[in-house]
């Protein structure tokens, strides 16, 4: 089970971080991902990171503004966001998959249940 949190209303430039918390005691056999989803819209592939923590990797539109990130002792993964802007408003999804840290969401077996980002200009 994935519980995302973190979500809310911040004016662009701002940051937010978002959380995810796994239970279970194989969260570290995991690749873990973001993606999100606005309105009328596909899921997007945000950020994803390895289960070691060793590899990320993200979408062009986020690069140089959000970090993935995990830590394996609090089964938690984590994606902070700087210099937000409108168009990061979605609702924010985690996503495990005990595999390589795919980019396609239906690659990923487990889903949180989203937080919503989102961003005034």
């Amino acid at each position: 089970q994935l519980q995302a949190s973190g979500g809310g209303l911040v004016q662009a430039g701002g940051s937010l971080r978002l959380s995810c918390v796994a239970s279970g005691r194989t969260f570290g056999n995991y690749a873990m991902a973001w993606f999100r989803q606005a309105p009328g819209k596909e899921h997007e592939f945000v950020a994803a990171i390895s289960a070691n923590g060793r590899s990320t990797t993200s979408v062009d539109s986020v690069k140089g503004r959000f970090t993935i990130s995990r830590d394996n002792a609090r089964n938690t993964v984590y994606l902070q966001m700087n210099s937000l802007k409108p168009e990061d408003t979605a609702v924010y999804y985690c996503a495990a998959d005990r595999g390589y840290y795919y980019t396609a969401p239906a690659q990923y077996d487990y889903w949180g249940q989203g937080t919503q980002v989102t961003v005034s200009s």
